[in-house]
Order: C-alpha cells, then structure tokens, then sequence
C-alpha cells in the first residue's frame, strides 16, 4: 500500500550555526543566524479556505443539465485571485471531500477510472491554484483506499491527515504508523506591516470523522485504523510546536456541535478550539457556513459570529460545493520571543447572491485557467449521465417528499427491497419480513432548486444520480418492532410540534432536521402525530416521552415490540450515522458490497424490462401519512416551480399559496383536517 508519508531527510551538520554545506575543498559555507524580529513586529496573515467541493468544478448542474452559478470551484477560484490580490501575505487550504459527490465524480470512479500516469480533473483544476496544503475528508474513502491514492498522486500540494492509521494487526498504539503525514510545518516569508520579511513556521494538522470506519468499513476494514480526533489533537499539537512551529492551524473535516465532549466524536471542531496550541480552525463537513446565524445565540458558549471565534478561536466553515470562500485574517505579533495572535476576522466570501425577483446574480466569472483545465472531462460526463437505459411510466419528483409518501424515495426502498429478497434466499432470514429505509436526499437542503424532478420516460444515469446521490452501500439490519417504531419516532423529529388550539398559521418543517435523516420505513403502515411533542432532537438526544408514532402495523395488524424484521438501509445509517437510537453495526446481518445507487439502477432496468420494455411505474403506495389535525392552516415550503404547482394539484391535502418566501422557495398549506 503506498502511502504520503512526510520524508525527512537530515542533509549535513548538527550544529544550529551552520544551515548550509559544501563539499568543494571540505569548505564549510557559514551563515550568520538570522536577527529576530523586533518586540512588537506585526504580520498580517490571511487564510483561505475551500472544503466539501464534492467534485463540483464548473457552474453546472449534471442532475439538470445546464449552467448553474450557485456552484463550483471554477467560480470560487476567481474569489481565491481576489482575496489573494487584497491581502501581503496568504496560504490557502482545501478540507477534503473533494473527489466524490457529483456526477463527474462518480464517472471518474466507476467509468473511466484511473491508470498510472492520469490525473484526476479535481487536481486538474486544483493545481492552476497553488494550495499550500489539503486534508482529508471521510467521502474520499468511498472509491477505495486504492483510487484515492492514484488520484492525489497528482496533487501539486502535501496532503494531511492526524487521526488515521495503517493497521497493523495489534493492539500497541506506540507502533502505529500514520496513513498520511498527520501534521506538516512549513517555513513561509511572509512581509511585516512595515515592509520587511520574516520567515515564519505555519504548522498545519488535519482531521477526518473516525466514523469512516463504520461508513467506509468495506474498503477500510483491516487496512486502516481511525482515533479520536481531540485525542490526536493533544498528541500532535505539542509536537508541532517542540519542532517549531510558531502557529499552528487546525484543518478538522468535522463540524461544530456545542456539547459536551464525547469519544470517537464526528463533529469535533468546537473542542479542537480547547487545545491548546491550535491558533485557528479552517473546518468543514456539515455543509454549512460559520460565521453564520446558525449559530446565533451562542455567545455564552464562546461562539462569537461577529468575530468568527470559538472560545477566542478564530474560525471559519465555507459551505459546500465550492459556494463560499472561508477567510480568516490573523495579525501576528512578536512579543516575549515568539510569534502570536493577537487579532483576528473571520468571513465568507459568496459566489453569488439572490435578486429581487429570486433570480441567481453571479458575483463572479468563471476562472478560465480552472475552466479549461477540466473542459474535456465535463464533456465526457454530461454525456455519460444522459445516456437513457430504461423507461418510468410516470413523473418522478421530491418536491413533497417531506409532508406525503414520495415516488422518489419509493423507487429506492422497492429496489433495497427487491435487492434484499434475492439475497435472503436459502439463508436463515429467508422467513423474516422485510422493510425498507429511505430519506429525501433532495429535498431542498441545497436551495430551492434542490429536488429531484425526472419525466415520464426514459431514464439515464444522471436521474438513477439525482434519486440516490450517495454512493452508500447496502446493508441489512435485524430489528425488533419497538427498535423500528424508535427509528421513525426519531424521523418524526423533521416537524414542529402542532398546537391544534392555536388559529396562528404555523410552520411545518423543522429546518434544524436534515431532511436526509427523514427515514420513511416501507413494508409497513404508519401515521405521524404532529400534535404530539418530537421524542428526539435532531442530534439523537432524547428530549420527552411523546409518541407521534400511531397505527403502525405490518400486513394489517399492529406491530408488537418483540416482533423480528430485516430492514433495508445503508452503510451510513446502518453504523450509526444520524444517531438514530437503538441503531448500530451490531445490528447488521447482511453486509452488502453492493452500492444502494447501483442497487436501484438495476432495479428500474428489470422491471423496466419486465413490463415489456414501457417502463416502470414509480408510484407511492401511500403507506404512510399525518394524523388528522383539527388545525387547518399548517404550512411548509418547496419547489417554486410550475411543475411542482402541477402535481401539487392531485392532492386535496396540498394546496399552493402562490406565495414565496426570501429564500425563493414556495409556501405551500398542508390541511390535515381531511384524510391524506
């Protein structure tokens, strides 16, 4: 296994007065020690950070087929030139999940692939650039530990990462050998506020979610080993500075969750902010942006969105797919010997912004340098994903998938499903009933143009894509009926609490709950009732004893607590991910290698084929709804489009307000006052 391992290499001489040598008639060149920087010597320092491009490298949307400028590196690297050109000093980092999650991502892997000698477009585009230094992210496992490797080859810069390991088969951590360089320190001149230069010592250290193990396990199991990434923190931090470093920046892949801290954490990044050492955290993976009125409200826990600082901290989360430059301007002063911040900013730099009429303003033209470089490769997807390979008798739409049973998610638990009665044959399962978990993956997170919409007829890869844009991998869970009606207790969480006292218009949707870890189980039926409290916050943690689960029964009879199921689900909510209670791999009792997007691809071809080649028919069974409510003026938001105001109009439930919202999504009423 080949590995980016740091190589040091001792050149000649020990002694701290000579930094040089020579071979010519044994003359040893000395070099006077370089003076120190006057007490009070100020530097001003930017840092630039990209994270969670997720292979977005131009404006386009693969899904839609066309132009858009609320994406892609192309756009964010004319951002990068401009704060370049504005600042007298600056490094720029890149936080990982970088090689997967867009169509040309997935072509990369799964068509062309990588032989020796390729470079991968991501590093294509990267290497116009000149990052000083990239971390790695948990989506760069998915592929195999193989092609990430081939594929950052390429990479003009050194890649990081403190908290992953080779596994070496044993349980004595002081042997175990780092799968990347876990820190990196490198000597950068930078200019002081007067004009002169000073070389200083930039530390970086990077982490990923130890949970890559479970999300990962099929191509990281026996090759790897993750540690915690606080832990690392504490291990590596003080090495860093006994070697010099003179600032140290933290480049977590892992998000900023407020509590207290707990083992093996994924989102990390609020502790790292206690280690001591770590001047400033250019942090990622929770695709959302800091500083930012997310995290308003947070003052008495050292969060400061003024600022950008966490306990002082200066810190800065850009989004995703390339929407948002992080910055963090650092002063460095030199007092009592050493190089310290004394100041900092932190900030996000848009790529574009909404108009009046909801209309997409870019703030930026595309890169040319970033643009050409990967041209030909944006080619070869658009029309990989658009070759048609089967037929859908009906539209296929998300738009209300989080208020009514949804065609969208019901193509993918039919094709777990089908997968898993194949696969159960002959085994000692072969008699349980089988369920079936699938979320809303475009259900607006993204914007209001974040949903799946795919006509009637044929069907290409790009809508297998834009169905399951993930590319998990399907497992199989045993569970009993009350573990099942806890995991859509859990998934209940995506709504409000509706008081059918109150005549006040009321809000539906929970917008703290990711849609994706709204679970619809198939195989059973099921009512939700909003008029009772959510049992579990969005984050896992049980917070009452209200039951919104009602009437939940398997082929007409009402599910018993010990009663045994297989449910169909992925790798990332199989091992944990979500914090569903009571879920875990240690449920898993099929461990598939198959992917779940594959796994539906093969699923709408034969039954495609099986109904004579007209295709499949994609509607909802309908196996689950709301309550009734007596309250008739509950409402939510989606699609502002024609088409989602169309199919709006076949549910006497559903009724359009012919009204949008400042984010440009559709307000919509949902009465529960009539069967849904």
């Amino acid at each position: 296994m080949k590995t980016k391992l740091l190589q040091l290499t001792v050149l000649c001489g020990t002694s701290a007065l000579f930094t040089g040598c020579s071979d010519s008639n044994n003359d040893i060149e000395v070099i006077a020690p370089v003076p120190a920087p006057a007490q009070g010597t100020q530097i001003e320092l930017r840092l630039l950070e990209t994270t969670d491009l997720h292979a977005n490298l131009l404006n386009y949307n693969y899904f839609a087929d066309k132009q858009d400028d609320k994406i892609g590196l192309v756009k964010t690297a004319a951002l990068i030139h401009q704060a370049r050109a504005q600042a007298t000093n600056s490094v720029l980092v890149d936080n990982g999940d970088l090689i997967q999650g867009s169509p040309l991502g997935d072509y990369m892997a799964k068509v062309k692939n990588l032989a020796e000698g390729d470079v991968h477009p991501v590093y294509k585009a990267m290497n116009t650039l000149d990052y000083d230094v990239a971390n790695i992210g948990n989506h760069e496992f998915n592929f195999g530990i193989e092609f990430l490797e081939e594929a950052i080859d390429d990479a003009n810069f050194p890649y990081i990462s403190a908290n992953v390991f080779v596994d070496d088969g044993d349980d004595d951590e002081t042997n175990d050998v780092p799968l990347f360089s876990p820190y990196l320190i490198q000597d950068k001149t930078f200019k002081d506020t007067q004009g002169n230069s000073h070389t200083v010592k930039v530390g970086f250290i990077g982490f990923v979610p130890p949970q890559i193990m479970q999300w990962d396990k099929a191509n990281l199991q026996g090759k790897v080993i993750a540690k915690d990434i606080v832990a690392m923190a504490n291990k590596y931090v003080p090495e860093m500075k006994r070697k010099g470093a003179d600032i140290v920046i933290a480049i977590p892949h892992s998000g900023l969750e407020v509590a207290e801290h707990k083992q093996m954490e994924e989102n990390a990044s609020y502790h790292l902010s206690k280690v001591t050492g770590i001047d400033a955290i250019l942090f990622g993976h929770a695709h959302a942006n800091f500083p930012g009125s997310r995290y308003e409200g947070m003052a008495d826990k050292g969060i400061d969105i003024e600022k950008g600082t966490v306990n002082g901290v200066a810190a800065v989360m850009p989004g995703f797919w390339g929407n948002h430059l992080g910055v963090i301007d650092l002063t460095l002063q030199y007092n009592a010997g050493e190089w310290q911040v004394t100041d900092s900013q932190s900030s996000l730099q848009a790529i574009y912004e909404t108009g009046d009429n909801r209309q997409t303003i870019a703030l930026v033209d595309n890169d040319p340098e970033v643009e050409a470089a990967v041209t030909h490769e944006h080619t070869q997807t658009r029309t990989w994903v658009n070759e048609p390979f089967a037929k859908v008798t009906g539209s296929v739409n998300s738009f209300f998938a989080l208020v009514n049973d949804d065609p969208s998610i019901q193509i993918v638990t039919d094709a777990q499903t089908w997968y898993t009665q194949k696969i159960v044959q002959g085994t000692e399962l072969a008699d349980l009933p089988i369920l079936s978990a699938g979320a809303p993956f475009r259900a607006g997170r993204g914007g209001a143009d974040d949903y799946t919409s795919i006509a009637q007829g044929d069907i290409a890869y790009r809508n297998v894509a834009d169905l399951y844009i993930y590319p998990n991998v399907l497992k199989v869970l045993k569970l009993n009926g009350a573990e099942v009606k806890e995991w859509l207790e859990m998934s209940a969480g995506q709504f409000n609490q509706v008081d059918s006292a109150s005549a006040e218009t009321q809000s539906l949707i929970n917008s703290a709950f990711p849609s994706y870890n709204f679970d619809v189980i198939d195989g059973v039926t099921y009512q939700i009732d909003v008029s009772q409290p959510a049992r579990y916050d969005s984050k896992g943690v049980k917070v009452s004893d209200g039951e919104r689960i009602v009437s939940l029964q398997y082929q007409g009879k009402d599910v018993t607590a010990a009663q045994q199921f297989l449910v169909a689900t992925n790798n990332y909510r199989a091992s944990g991910g979500g914090n569903f209670p009571n879920i875990g791999a240690d449920k898993i009792v099929i461990d598939s290698p198959n992917e779940n997007r594959q796994v539906v691809a093969d699923y709408i071809a034969y039954q495609s084929e099986q109904n004579a080649g007209k295709g499949l028919d994609p509607s909802a069974d309908m196996n689950w709804g709301f309550a009734p409510n007596s309250h008739a003026d509950i409402q939510f938001i989606s699609s502002n489009s024609d088409d989602a105001k169309t199919y709006s109009q076949q549910f006497g439930h559903i009724q359009a307000l012919n009204q949008t919202n400042s984010d440009g999504f559709a307000l919509y009423r949902l009465d529960l006052t009539q069967p849904n």
